[in-house]
C-alpha cells in the first residue's frame, strides 16, 4: 500500500503541543501554509496556446507604451517645425519683413539659429533704448537725448513693422530736404535687402513695397507745409530731430492724419531729437516734463506717450573706441551737456542768456491806479495773436508785464472784443501799438485788422518794428540796475512771454537778431511795446492839468481879461 503524503513528509503538516497532527474536518492532517524554504513552486501548468497568448499580450503592451512615447515626441517635433517654418517665412518670404525680433529667433531649432547667425543679418537692434523704442506700444513716443544713440537708424526701421500689409502708409519727415537726404541714403541700404522687390521713386521720394505698402519721405520748413498732406491718411508718422520744428502746430496737425482702414495695423507717431533747437521747449513740455523717462502716460489730448532717453553708450558701434565720445567732450559746455549728457534743461544759443527767473519773474500784485499802462499787439490768424499789457512803476520806472493774451484763429473783430473784456478791470483806457502788418490791406474791401481794433474802441498806432534796435532795448531792460532791480519784470501769470524769452534762440544767419522760425509772437509784442518808448506819467498830475484846462481861461493872461 502506498504511503500517505503526511507519512512521507510529516514536517509539512501542522502539529499541536503534544506532537499530534492537527486534523481537518475530513480527518486528514492540516498542511502548513506556504511553500517550504528552498522549494520550487509547481505553479500553473498553462496550455501552450495560453502561454503564447500571454506572451503576445505582454509584447503588445510594451509596443503600445513605446508607440505612445514616440507619438508624444512626434507632436513636439511637429510644433517645433511649425514655429520654425513661421520664423523662416519672415526671413525668406519677400512679402514679409526680414527684420525679425528675438522671439522669432528663439522659435528656431538650434541648427537653424546657428545657420541664421552665420548669415548676413540685415538689422539687429542695440540692447536698451533702441530696442525699447522699436518695441514701444504707446501711440506717441519720443526717442531723444544724447547724440549717437542710434536714433536716425531706428526711425527708418520702425515703419517696416507693417510693410507686409497693403494698407500700410508711412511718412518720415525732416525739417529740410538736405537733412532728409541722409535718411533716404540709409533707407537705400536697408529696404531692398529687407524687402526684395521694393522700388524707390526718386521724384515722389516714395518707397513701394511688394505688398502694396508705401513709405514716403517729406520735409516741413514752415508750418504751412503740413497742408500738403491735407486729405491724406497715414498709419505711421515719424519726425527725425523734431526739435527743429519751431512749434507743435505741424505735429498736432499731422496727428489728425493718423488713421488706417486695416484693423490689423496699429497707428503710431514716432519722433527723435537731441536737446536744444528752436522747438526744444514744446518738445520738452510734451514728452520730457510730464512723467519720468521710460514711463507710459496719457497726455492732455488723450494720446498715450513715452519718453525714451538715448545714451551714447547704448550704441556699441560708436562708443566702443571712445573717439566719438572724445569729440563730444571737446564741444562747448552747452552743446556738451546736450549732446553728450542728453540734458534737456540747457538752452543752446539762447538770445537772452541774462534772463533769470529769480530776478525777472515776480508774483502778481494789485497795480496802483495811478500807474501808467500800455500794451503791445502782434497779430496772427493761423499763428498766435499776442497782446502784452505793461505798467510802469512810478517810483523807479520799472516796466512790469502784468497780463498777456496768446491765442490763434482770431479775426480783428474777435481780438478787439477779447481785449475789451480783458481790460474791464483796468481803471483807464489803455493805449498801445500794433504790428504794422495789421494795418495793411490785402485786396479786400473790408476793414483791416487795425481798423477793426480801432472801431472796437482801442487807441492804437503802428509799431516801430526795428528788429535789431528792439532786441537791443530788451537787453537794456533786462539789465539789473544799481538798486538791484531790472528795468523789466514779468508776472508769473504770463507763461508764454516767459517761455519765449527763456528759449528763443539767436538767428544762425544774423546773430544780432533772433530766429524768426521760433515761437516769437509774445516776444514781438514786447518788442513793439518797448520800442514805443513807454515813460512814467503821473496820472494824478494829468487829472490836475485837465481840470485846469477846463476851468476859466482869461483872454489875456497878462491882464486877466
Amino acid at each position: 500500500m502506498a504511503l500517505k503524503d503526511w507519512e512521507e513528509n510529516p514536517d509539512a503538516y501542522q502539529r499541536d503541543e503534544a506532537g499530534e497532527f492537527i486534523l481537518k474536518k475530513d480527518g486528514t492532517p492540516r498542511k502548513i501554509p506556504g511553500r517550504p524554504k528552498g522549494s520550487k513552486g509547481k505553479g500553473y501548468n498553462y496550455h501552450s496556446e495560453t502561454k503564447a497568448k500571454l506572451k503576445a499580450r505582454r509584447s503588445v503592451r510594451l509596443k503600445q507604451k513605446k508607440l505612445s512615447q514616440v507619438r508624444s515626441q512626434l507632436e513636439g517635433l511637429k510644433e517645433s517645425t511649425r514655429k520654425s517654418k513661421e520664423a523662416l517665412e519672415k526671413i525668406e518670404n519677400p512679402n514679409k519683413s526680414k527684420v525679425i525680433d528675438e522671439g522669432d529667433i528663439e522659435e528656431l531649432t538650434p541648427n537653424l539659429q546657428k545657420a541664421l547667425k552665420e548669415q548676413d543679418v540685415i538689422f539687429q537692434s542695440n540692447e536698451g533704448p533702441q530696442a525699447e523704442f522699436l518695441a514701444a506700444g504707446e501711440l506717441d513716443v519720443l526717442y531723444g537725448g544724447a547724440a549717437g544713440g542710434g536714433k536716425s537708424f531706428a526711425m527708418i526701421v520702425d515703419p517696416l513693422r507693417y510693410c507686409h500689409r497693403a494698407a500700410h502708409r508711412a511718412l518720415i519727415l525732416r525739417r529740410s530736404m538736405p537733412e532728409l537726404r541722409e535718411l533716404i541714403d540709409k533707407s537705400r541700404e536697408l529696404y531692398p535687402k529687407a524687402f526684395p522687390g521694393c522700388k524707390f521713386r526718386e521724384v515722389e521720394k516714395l518707397w513701394n513695397f511688394p505688398s502694396g505698402a508705401k513709405v514716403e519721405f517729406g520735409f516741413l520748413e514752415r508750418d504751412a507745409d503740413v497742408y500738403r498732406y491735407q486729405g491724406q491718411a497715414f498709419s505711421w508718422i515719424g519726425f527725425d530731430e523734431i526739435t527743429h520744428l519751431p512749434t507743435e502746430f505741424s505735429w498736432n496737425y499731422l496727428a489728425s492724419r493718423l488713421r488706417t482702414t486695416d484693423s490689423e495695423i496699429i497707428p503710431y507717431l514716432r519722433c527723435t531729437a537731441n536737446p536744444g533747437g528752436v522747438g526744444a521747449h514744446w518738445v520738452k513740455k510734451r514728452y520730457v516734463t510730464p512723467y519720468p523717462p521710460n514711463e507710459s502716460f496719457k497726455g492732455d489730448d488723450g494720446l498715450t506717450r513715452k519718453f525714451i532717453p538715448a545714451r551714447l553708450e547704448d550704441n556699441p558701434y560708436l562708443s566702443s573706441d571712445g573717439r566719438y565720445e572724445q569729440m563730444l567732450k571737446s564741444l562747448p559746455p552747452v552743446q556738451r551737456k546736450q549732446l553728450l549728457e542728453g540734458n534737456w534743461d540747457i538752452t543752446e544759443g539762447a538770445a537772452f542768456a541774462e534772463f533769470d527767473p529769480n530776478i525777472h519773474i515776480i508774483t502778481p500784485f494789485e497795480v496802483p491806479v495811478h500807474w501808467q499802462r500800455v500794451k503791445g499787439i502782434d497779430y496772427g490768424y493761423a499763428s498766435e495773436s499776442a497782446c502784452i499789457w505793461a505798467t510802469i512803476d512810478a517810483n523807479d520806472g520799472t516796466l512790469i508785464i502784468y497780463r498777456e493774451l496768446y491765442r490763434k484763429g482770431l479775426t480783428g473783430a474777435d481780438l478787439g472784443t477779447i481785449i475789451t473784456n480783458m481790460e474791464l478791470e483796468d481803471p483807464v483806457s489803455i493805449s498801445g501799438v500794433l504790428d504794422t502788418a495789421a494795418w495793411a490791406r490785402t485786396g479786400t474791401t473790408g476793414p483791416t485788422v487795425g481798423e477793426s481794433l480801432v472801431r472796437s474802441g482801442h487807441k492804437l498806432r503802428p509799431a516801430d518794428k526795428n528788429r535789431i534796435q528792439g532786441k537791443i532795448q530788451i537787453h537794456e531792460y533786462l539789465k539789473v540796475q544799481q538798486n538791484g532791480r531790472p528795468r523789466l519784470q514779468i508776472f508769473n501769470t504770463c507763461p508764454n512771454l516767459i517761455r519765449e524769452l527763456q528759449s528763443i534762440p539767436l538767428s544762425k544767419n544774423n546773430p544780432e537778431d533772433v530766429d524768426t522760425h521760433a515761437p516769437d509772437h509774445a516776444y514781438d509784442a514786447l518788442r513793439y511795446l518797448i520800442m514805443s518808448r513807454p515813460r512814467v506819467v503821473d496820472t494824478y498830475a494829468q487829472l490836475r492839468n485837465l481840470r485846469r484846462e477846463n476851468s476859466y481861461q482869461p483872454a489875456d493872461s497878462e491882464f486877466g481879461y
